[in-house]
């Protein structure tokens, strides 16, 4: 947020844990990722270590992704900006300032 703040970008701040991002949106963001579903994922976090994700990530579908994703905001890499052209997850300052500028 501070980042965002410095730019003085406007932004709508959603608490993630509460409101998770709707399959729609993470649709939209997996596109911005290049397909890469696992950056969707907060894998330091304990819910995904809880769940044993690690293993089973890669023999799950798609919809069981985001169907995880969109009913545990934990679960889900933050930060989590999606734009109308752009998406990101994770702060690398390289990448957001090629958003942001």
């Amino acid at each position: 947020m501070k980042y965002l703040e410095s730019k003085k970008v406007d932004f709508e701040n959603l608490p993630i844990r509460e409101t998770p991002p709707k399959k729609t949106e993470l649709k939209k963001m997996l596109g911005y990722l290049n397909g890469d579903s696992k950056r969707l994922f907060n894998t330091s976090g304990g819910d995904y270590k809880e769940l044993s994700l690690k293993d089973k990530l890669p023999k799950m579908s798609l919809d069981e992704q985001f169907e995880l994703l969109s009913k545990n905001g934990n679960l889900v890499k933050r930060p989590f900006v999606l734009g109308e052209n752009f998406g990101l997850v994770g702060f690398k300052e390289e990448e957001w300032d090629e958003i942001f500028g």
